[in-house]
């Protein structure tokens, strides 16, 4: 499964992290559930996720290579659909 599939052109993704050692992968149509402790990644509904979570940056792409932005460099900019 790929982490950051090509979702029409949107290629930021935010970074969460839950209780129970969880990360979320949230893009514009997209969210992944990153289980650290049993290194299991699943595709997600957006209903489905936990709405308390702490921000810890975001993934964007430039120029076809990835970057992570913690909230110091760049603010949450949360999704439409969200």
């Amino acid at each position: 499964m790929a982490l950051f599939p090509d979702t029409g052109g949107v290629s930021r993704r935010n970074l969460y992290e839950i209780r129970g050692g969880l990360l979320y992968v949230i893009g514009q149509y997209d969210a992944r559930v990153i289980d650290t402790r049993n290194c299991v990644i699943t595709l997600s509904e957006f209903r489905f996720l936990e709405t308390r979570r702490s921000f810890l940056g975001s993934f964007d792409e430039n120029e076809g290579r990835w970057l992570f932005l913690s909230p110091e460099q760049r603010e949450e900019r949360p999704f439409e659909a969200l």
